[in-house]
């Protein structure tokens, strides 16, 4: 299975909230997902409002070969739950 870490966009309009999930490479961005291991509120003052996360999921899924989207890295990267990349 081919899976990817992404934002789910949930919410209303105006107002983005968005659900860490674990969904296949090929579902819609809003589609089936497998697992949601946490959320990311973009409109939150304080940064340890913004990401809330299910750590151990999210390195299961690391093991199991799930690949995070560029945007989902970089939370992650913020969120200490992975290590940056190094700049080139």
């Amino acid at each position: 299975m081919a899976a990817r870490i992404r934002l789910r966009r949930v919410g209303r309009k105006g107002i983005p909230l968005y659900r860490i999930v674990v969904a296949h490479k090929d579902s819609p961005r809003d589609g089936r997902f497998v697992a949601t291991i946490g959320t990311y509120d973009p409109r939150a003052e304080k940064a340890e409002q913004k990401v809330q996360l299910d750590v151990e999921a999210a390195k299961a899924w690391f093991a199991k070969g799930a690949m995070p989207t560029d945007t989902v890295r970089a939370i992650l990267e913020r969120a200490g739950v992975i290590a940056a990349a190094p700049k080139a």
